[in-house]
């Protein structure tokens, strides 16, 4: 299947999509910092670790050379808008609750998809692509939540499906990749997890927690 875009614009993509993910991400770290009343040093630290902290963990896993959030110097300048937009808007009172979660569920699959296809470009295979793109995904907001001293939300009972999502949409990405047709991953994933992370926040679809199985 031939593929619309070449290999430098898939990456180039792929790079944008995730420098859209750590704007976003940084902006809803400082939106949770203004919630626990921290100053502008709170601010910067929960917006750059919400923004940056998935990929580091996966450009750390990948040991394919030193983090990209280090070497290219548009991330931590992008993360820091992000969280410095939030400090000086309250957005809590200018955006609905509604706009959060659009704009939380396509953060979640633009960074699966980038994840994903970063993971292959560096030679490995399907299954570290899927756990590397989920991980890209939910890692920033897993370490965000630690420092905050709350458990990580993709580990709530009751949680509606957030790191499941992120894995559908690696692997929508995934299989797409191996079939030729990145450019159509991309769009079918961004769509798919957007769509599918709504419909659950909606429907309150969630994993089995201990109720569903305790005798």
């Amino acid at each position: 299947m031939a593929d619309w875009l070449s290999p430098s614009a898939v990456s180039e993509v792929t790079r944008a999509l995730d420098l859209a993910g750590v704007f976003a991400n940084g902006l809803l770290g400082g939106v949770l910092a203004r919630g626990r009343r921290l100053d502008l040093l709170g601010f910067l630290l929960i917006g750059v670790v919400s923004g940056l902290g998935g990929g580091v963990i996966r450009d750390v896993l990948l040991q394919h050379g030193p983090p990209v959030a280090l070497t290219d110097y548009a991330y931590l300048p992008v993360a820091v808008a992000g969280s410095m937009f939030a400090f000086a808007i309250d957005l809590r009172r200018q955006v609905s609750s509604r706009t959060f979660n659009v704009l939380d569920a396509a953060v979640l699959s633009f960074w699966a998809v980038a994840g994903a296809q970063m993971t292959l470009a560096a030679g490995l295979g399907w299954l570290p692509a899927v756990l590397l793109g989920m991980t890209t995904a939910v890692g920033g907001g897993a370490v965000r939540d630690l420092l905050l001293g709350t458990t990580p939300g993709i580990f709530l009972n009751g949680s509606p499906l957030y790191a499941t999502v992120a894995l559908l949409v690696s692997g929508v990405m995934v299989v797409s990749t191996e079939l030729g047709a990145a450019t159509v991953g991309i769009i079918a994933g961004v769509t798919v997890g957007t769509v599918l992370r709504l419909t659950a926040l909606h429907r309150v679809w969630v994993l089995p927690g201990d109720r569903h199985w305790r005798a």
